[in-house]
């Protein structure tokens, strides 16, 4: 099989291009996507949450063509899983000279994601909670923060809250996450927004930025996992499934967000980060922590 735009041998079906074109036109698409939704503009200072994933790894990668990008990456102390993609990241920081600062748990939260699993607790809830608030945290000194959310990724998130019937979460991600601006909060942009995890997969491998599938070891128990397996079930039977997920979506984000009313916002009382109620998320898991470890 050829190149549908040159004689060589093609990588990838549909588009059937070669290595070249086929890297040309994701990169394109990338460029594509943060021109049209205004993702990062001239002189903006943007940082990148990287974990060592292709995903990551192919943002990085991508982004460094054009902008001057420096990476936020998290350690959340998760055994046999973290330090391998942390290992791979480090190692291209270092390769390319981008700034990488690395924050952990145990560092953040006095003790690793293990130490505030209890009975009934949902890993992924707890971390997300931890993640967003550290990239949150310490991303304030840029303009942008990039993360590597694909159309896969976006198509779960969608479902999952329609399923919910969560219209906040809903009406917050998108392109450009969040509903309302506030110097409390860095604008998260997602520019392989377009883009397919195979897609992402094989451009990483054909750039060398892929060495094989790291899952963490607590995918499987989530609602997220379960949704995953249900879009590709439907893709395989029904190809666009995703995509179309993505276009009606984006047809009625700005309806969702005008929905949403968020007039103002409190501070925790207890570390001072934007909150909804008295107390942010993660004081409450270690408020509620703490109180377990007395009880025992």
């Amino acid at each position: 099989m050829l190149c549908k735009k040159c004689e060589n041998t093609a990588v990838y079906e549909c588009p059937t291009l070669c290595k070249e074109h086929f890297c040309n036109y994701i990169e394109e698409r990338v460029f594509k996507t943060i021109k049209k939704y205004e993702l990062i503009k001239p002189n903006e200072r943007v940082v990148v949450a990287a974990s060592g994933g292709k995903d990551s790894l192919t943002l990085l990668h991508v982004l460094s063509k054009k902008f001057n990008v420096e990476c936020i990456a998290i350690d959340e102390g998760i055994e046999n899983y973290r330090e391998n993609t942390l290992k791979t990241l480090k190692e291209f920081c270092k390769k390319r000279e981008i700034k990488l600062n690395i924050f952990s748990y145990k560092d953040e939260f006095g003790g690793e994601l293990s130490h505030f699993l209890k009975d009934n607790t949902k890993p992924c809830s707890i971390c997300g909670t931890f993640r967003r608030y550290l990239l949150n945290k310490y991303s304030k000194e840029y303009d942008k923060l990039c993360t590597g959310h694909n159309m896969d990724d976006e198509a779960q998130s969608i479902l999952m809250n329609l399923i919910r019937s969560n219209l906040e979460l809903l009406a917050r991600i998108g392109p450009k996450t969040g509903i309302i601006s506030n110097n409390s909060f860095v604008q998260r942009v997602k520019p392989l927004y377009f883009l397919k995890e195979r897609e992402i997969a094989t451009y990483a491998f054909l750039n060398g930025l892929y060495r094989g599938y790291d899952e963490c070891p607590y995918a499987i128990e989530s609602y997220r996992a379960k949704i995953r397996d249900m879009l590709n079930e439907c893709e395989l039977k029904h190809s666009g499934t995703k995509e179309n997920i993505i276009k009606f979506f984006l047809r009625i984000q700005s309806k969702l967000k005008e929905s949403i009313k968020i007039t103002s916002l409190n501070y925790c009382k207890s570390c001072g980060e934007p909150t909804k109620g008295d107390i942010c998320g993660v004081c409450g898991i270690i408020i509620m922590n703490n109180s377990a470890l007395i009880r025992k």
